[in-house]
């Protein structure tokens, strides 16, 4: 059994000599300095937390930055606590933190506060966004035509949703610009792994030629050689929906893929598969933008009769089994003799 120094009473534990009850008289539990600083970026919103930067509510934030700063005197354990933040401005909160201590079995609360201001910066990622910073260019080209429009837009959709499912997880990768060029679309990225899998994602897709170039544009702080990677993604004339020849024979490409295609013959109107090998021997025969447009006429069976669209002569086509035709059709003319394209 001790006893305590300053009132004389025995005690069971003891702090620097005295009693529980004696240590606690007049001595702060929980201190705080008078404010601290909380840095958002002015562009993307984000709060930044030992250099590390989040994406959170602000009053979240100003709670957490004042649990950051606050100390508890030594021998304390906080069990429990609340957090009231007041806002006073846009940029400054004051913040109450009420804390449940334990002191050798013993349990008492404090209470401290401090101000909160928010100053404004900028995140890496977004001074980079901001600087036009780029390590790598994806260029996206066409055969020996140029890109069209429809073509171009679907290929940057798909590469915007790549760069923004890869961004979920690091705010580092994200496209600096996109610009128009000559033949094709230049692509601006932040990272050199993104271009390469980029390059990649659009090479399977559309089973089209890549090609990569390295260029030195400097070294590094320590001396080491510093490159930007030109990704070149050359994509096949032909498209899904393309009139094309194959074999010899005239059909609408229906899929392509790394694996090969799939392509409907307007003869006879089997689908048939085409090999990854046999993909690069396609020639396209139409575009599907520049199919003719005919008015049906009537149906019947396996046949449909429609208005010729540069003479307006009645013509029968075969059709495909279970085929229901719209009132128009696109149609294809091949050797002078009309085809349908479903």
């Amino acid at each position: 059994m001790n006893f305590c120094v300053k009132c004389g009473r025995d005690c069971a534990e003891s702090l620097e000599g005295m009693c529980v009850s004696c240590w606690l008289d007049g001595r702060k539990l929980s201190t705080m300095p008078h404010h601290v600083d909380l840095k958002v970026c002015a562009n993307c919103g984000e709060f930044c937390f030992n250099e590390r930067w989040y994406g959170m509510k602000v009053e979240d934030a100003v709670a957490k930055a004042a649990q950051s700063a606050i100390r508890i005197i030594e021998g304390a354990e906080v069990v429990d606590g609340d957090i009231l933040v007041s806002k006073k401005d846009p940029f400054v909160y004051e913040v109450t933190l009420q804390s449940v201590l334990d002191i050798m079995g013993y349990v008492t609360t404090d209470t401290a506060s401090v101000i909160v201001r928010i100053k404004k910066g900028v995140c890496k990622p977004c001074s980079r966004k901001l600087g036009s910073y780029y390590t790598s260019i994806l260029q996206i080209r066409a055969g020996s035509k140029d890109l069209s429009p429809e073509l171009r837009n679907e290929v940057l959709t798909a590469v915007e949703k790549s760069v923004a499912k890869q961004a979920e997880n690091n705010k580092q990768l994200f496209i600096t610009k996109t610009e128009l060029v000559t033949g094709g679309v230049d692509v601006y990225l932040s990272s050199i792994s993104l271009g390469k899998s980029l390059m990649k994602q659009l090479g399977e897709t559309y089973c089209a030629e890549t090609k990569e170039s390295p260029k030195l544009v400097g070294q590094t702080a320590d001396g080491q050689d510093m490159y930007r990677l030109t990704y070149l993604v050359r994509l096949p004339e032909y498209h899904v929906g393309d009139v094309v020849i194959s074999g010899g024979r005239y059909c609408k490409l229906l899929r392509i893929s790394s694996y090969g295609g799939r392509a409907l013959d307007l003869f006879d109107f089997r689908e048939k598969a085409v090999r990854k090998a046999d993909i690069p021997s396609l020639k396209l025969y139409e575009k599907a933008g520049n199919l003719k447009e005919a008015t049906v006429i009537s149906r019947s069976g396996r046949e449909i009769q429609i208005m010729h669209p540069d003479n307006y002569s009645a013509v029968d086509l075969k059709v495909p089994e279970g085929y229901e035709a719209p009132d128009t059709v696109h149609v294809v003319p091949i050797d002078d003799v009309l085809y349908l394209v479903p």
